[in-house]
């Protein structure tokens, strides 16, 4: 099993929450050549300052992952951190952990530069 993981940042808007959440999963799907069978659990954490909307909600009917986990966190406030940031972590069968292609997106790009990651 593997944990992929990643980010995006959001308006804290029900639109914008839910485009990107979707967009960043969808990344790390293809991105990691997965099946939706093989997706165990999803986990998002959001910084304070999104609130609009849980990013599991949408994730799990646009994709219809309906046997899989979905938790939604709200992650540390730290100081100087990145504002407007939605993180995921998705468990998978079938890949190992250091196939992992990890999906930081966008201004989230700059959380984890030693990773193998995706910038789009």
């Amino acid at each position: 099993m593997g944990a992929i993981r990643g980010a995006i940042c959001a308006l804290n808007t029900v639109e914008d929450i839910e485009q990107k959440s979707l967009q960043l999963v969808k990344t790390i799907i293809e991105e990691n050549n997965l099946s939706i069978e093989k997706i165990e659990a999803v986990f998002f954490s959001v910084t304070d300052d999104l609130n609009a909307c849980y990013p599991a909600k949408s994730v799990r009917e646009q994709l219809q992952l309906y046997n899989a986990a979905f938790m939604c966190f709200k992650e540390m406030s730290v100081p100087n951190s990145l504002p407007n940031c939605i993180r995921v972590c998705v468990l998978a069968d079938g890949i190992e952990q250091k196939r992992c292609k990890h999906c930081y997106l966008g201004e989230a790009a700059m959380l984890r530069p030693d990773l193998n990651v995706s910038k789009r």
